[in-house]
């Protein structure tokens, strides 16, 4: 066997010991220009609260300016393919939601793989949802709307933010395993449905608690239950879903980064720890629990398992209630 020259050697362990320094390197200059980080829904949203609430500060701690970019659309698609088409370097992010993982299960053809499209920086936020009804419904706990809806079949109606969305699946998820039924109204968005539901003429809904909480403090809305499986900080004498009656139900909104594939290493380092330090810091933590959302902070590993078992978890649930997006 023909010896490998001392000069090819030398120069092998020298691009190996080059590799640490140039990713550290990469993460030192990054980042280079602001950091766009595109919100695929309409300012003033939860998710647009979370982008703001930690944009300001990650500026801060990056050395360049955040931009937050909302790009509305498609059940959020037309954001997430911009973020998908974007440079892998770091410098366009996307604030990832629910849809990212259940758009595969609702759409005959989506323009994303998600595990082959995105890498995975951290859940930044989580927030619940709560099933609420206008205080004219005959109900006042989880075990009395599950008996009048099995008593009235099909009688009463619920709105959503759209066909596919959270709060869709959240109550399609709660219709199923209380084995009731219930008419679906789709709205364009959160907010005219919820304020059909203030108005009255929606009967319930499953919205999220940051656009819920002042309708319910304010006697506008009747909360019922919270759809995570512990109670919130903010309504702790409300019961969860699963312990007023419909056991094993949990349904939660989060809010999470996600980078174009092929981003390097190391700046997905950077921005993790960026992150996590931003969550730890008292008046972040502070300006979350008051707009009714908990700071997560978990690792790119992690959130990567996380959005695995969603995509399953909704998927299931897409499959067996037959919704189709429009």
């Amino acid at each position: 066997m023909k010896a490998i020259p001392s000069s090819l050697v030398t120069a092998l362990f020298a691009a190996l010991a080059a590799v640490p320094a140039q990713s550290a390197a990469q993460s030192a200059e990054y980042p280079q220009r602001p950091v766009r980080l595109v919100v695929p829904y309409s300012a003033g949203g939860s998710t647009d609260t979370v982008a703001r609430i930690t944009g300001a500060r990650l500026s801060e701690r990056l050395g360049q300016q955040v931009v937050i970019d909302n790009r509305t659309g498609a059940g959020t698609i037309i954001g997430t393919e911009i973020v998908k088409g974007a440079t892998p370097d770091g410098h366009v992010l996307l604030m990832a939601t629910p849809p990212l993982a259940v758009n595969p299960s609702l759409y005959a053809k989506v323009p994303y793989v998600l595990e082959r499209d995105f890498v995975a920086i951290t859940n930044i936020a989580a927030s619940s949802n709560l099933l609420v009804v206008h205080p004219s419904m005959p109900a006042n706990s989880v075990k009395e709307l599950v008996a009048l809806l099995k008593a009235n079949p099909g009688k009463y109606n619920y709105g959503s933010s759209g066909v596919g969305g959270a709060g869709h699946l959240a109550m399609a998820l709660f219709t199923s395993m209380a084995a009731v039924e219930a008419l679906h109204v789709p709205y364009k968005g959160g907010a005219p449905a919820v304020a059909d539901l203030v108005a009255g003429r929606l009967n319930m809904m499953m919205a999220n608690l940051t656009t819920a909480q002042p309708h319910i403090r304010a006697g506008k809305l009747r909360g019922l239950g919270v759809g995570k499986a512990k109670r919130s900080p903010l309504f702790p004498e409300m019961p969860t879903i699963a312990e007023a009656g419909v056991k094993g139900y949990e349904a939660n909104n989060w809010n999470g980064l996600v980078a174009p594939a092929g981003t390097p290493r190391a700046v997905i380092q950077r921005l993790h720890k960026e992150i996590v330090a931003t969550l730890q810091e008292p008046v972040i933590q502070d300006r979350m629990t008051k707009a009714g959302l908990e700071p997560v902070g978990d690792t790119p590993a992690e959130f990567a398992q996380y959005l695995k078992s969603e995509a399953a978890k909704w998927g299931r649930v897409v499959k067996t209630a037959g919704i189709k997006a429009e």
